[in-house]
């Protein structure tokens, strides 16, 4: 009885949402997409067929959480690894440890918290383990996989998408808790539901942050001689920072705020587009992020409208790498008016979508012959090259060779609009066009 208690007091000094923390997948709270009954990654999980696989989400929405549930069902050994606090070597041991398991038919699950903060030294190291089977990985990552995890690893997990809680999903959490004898359900708690409602707004889809909030109050809340503890508004309001409550950096606000920035830009409207700016600076954002989704927007949304926007989004990057904030601040509105004011196209983004969709939908073309290099005998005799002309060599500094696929040969990607000074590109672009027409038609009547 007394390991018991000991074990109640430990129990009771962790934070509120590690003693809430689901045991099964019946307990666990949202993603039901993904584990609801019926669902891929709920059967997988129940009949211990789990894959290396990578769950992408925001923080606090039960990435670790379900890592864990996975632990406690499946056959395999469990292995916790951080970023944070392991090197190579540690990489290492783990890995050489879960061949000698795999060599004696036990498997290793192997659980990478914020896999994108490991280097790709580390993630490589990995990748050999991953193909033989000697561990399946499980790696959690509020980035998007895409760019932080290497493309070899990658390819080899499957990509779960976790999506922030809904605020349903939150105020049932948070009564939970109330009601838990593991949460708050020994203690005698006078709280609204309006309470519970406004929590689960603040926390953004963020699971932790709604039970720290709750336990925050509680713990600043008004005793009254009956032993009950009252969360009136004002504790509440206490509990819930305002600058938290305006902007999360890992949070849904942030998302919110930089597309707010964007489309104020988008839409010609420098006043909202530098409040936007300073919001998420206010909040704790480093300017660096804001300045490469500036140099993002210069090409994007304004392109050959004017190419001036890009190098002045570039100067203000190197600007706020050089100063930092306080004093960045003015070159980011400097660029962010810009932006603003520069006249809009967004030809160049239209192209590069029309492109990857041709790439991912149609087979992949060879290169056509006449735009080959032929550095060997035996690719003379094969073509390679045959037909190029050099455009220097021409009057026009044009010619009517043939440069797509036969399947893409008409195909036009960048069509430029008449703004700014796209309509000089436009009409220089339609010129060359009518030209190669022209001659293709004198060179090869019988295919017009």
């Amino acid at each position: 009885m007394e390991q018991l208690s000991l074990f109640d007091n430990r129990e009771r000094t962790a934070p509120l949402a590690s003693r809430l923390r689901p045991n099964n997948l019946d307990e666990y709270v949202g993603q039901q997409h993904l584990i609801g009954q019926g669902k891929i990654l709920r059967q997988l999980i129940e009949r211990d067929q789990v894959s290396s696989m990578i769950f992408w989400g925001p923080p606090g929405v039960g990435k670790t959480t379900l890592a864990r549930i996975i632990a406690r069902q499946t056959q395999a050994e469990f292995v916790e690894f951080s970023a944070v606090t392991s090197g190579i070597k540690e990489v290492k041991e783990v890995m050489q440890q879960a061949e000698s398991n795999r060599r004696m038919g036990i498997r290793t699950l192997l659980f990478a918290d914020e896999i994108h903060r490991f280097n790709k030294a580390q993630q490589d190291a990995f990748l050999p383990f991953v193909e033989r089977g000697s561990i399946i990985l499980v790696g959690a990552t509020t980035e998007n996989p895409s760019f932080e995890i290497n493309s070899a690893l990658l390819s080899r997990c499957k990509v779960f998408i976790l999506k922030a809680l809904e605020e349903a999903d939150l105020t049932r959490l948070l009564r939970h808790a109330l009601d838990s004898p593991r949460g708050l359900g020994n203690m005698r708690i006078a709280i609204e539901d309006s309470h519970l409602n406004a929590i689960a707004r603040f926390a953004n889809g963020d699971a932790r942050t709604a039970l720290n909030t709750l336990e925050m109050a509680v713990f600043n809340g008004q005793m009254k001689e009956d032993g009950t503890i009252v969360v009136d508004e004002a504790v509440l309001s206490e509990c819930m920072n305002r600058r938290s409550l305006l902007y999360d950096k890992n949070g849904e606000e942030h998302y919110n705020l930089i597309s707010a920035l964007h489309k104020s830009m988008r839409n010609s409207d420098p006043d909202a587009a530098v409040y936007w700016m300073y919001r998420m600076l206010d909040g704790g954002e480093n300017p660096l992020y804001i300045a490469r989704r500036l140099v993002r927007f210069a090409s994007e949304d304004i392109g050959m409208a004017d190419s001036n926007a890009l190098q002045v989004a570039v100067a203000v990057y190197q600007a706020c790498h050089f100063l930092g904030m306080p004093e960045c601040d003015v070159h980011l509105a400097h660029a962010v008016v810009y932006l603003s004011m520069a006249p809009k196209s967004n030809a160049l983004y239209r192209a590069c979508l029309s492109v990857k969709e041709d790439i991912r939908e149609m087979p992949a073309e060879p290169v056509p012959l006449q735009i080959c290099n032929a550095p060997t005998k035996l690719m003379e005799e094969l073509d390679y090259g045959k037909g190029y002309i050099y455009a220097h060599d021409t009057r026009e500094k044009l010619s009517a060779m043939q440069c797509l696929p036969d399947s893409l040969k008409a195909k036009r990607y960048y069509e430029p609009t008449d703004e700014g000074a796209e309509e000089r590109v436009k009409e220089q672009l339609e010129e060359i066009l009518k030209w190669k027409s022209e001659h293709r038609q004198e060179e090869h009547p019988e295919t017009f």
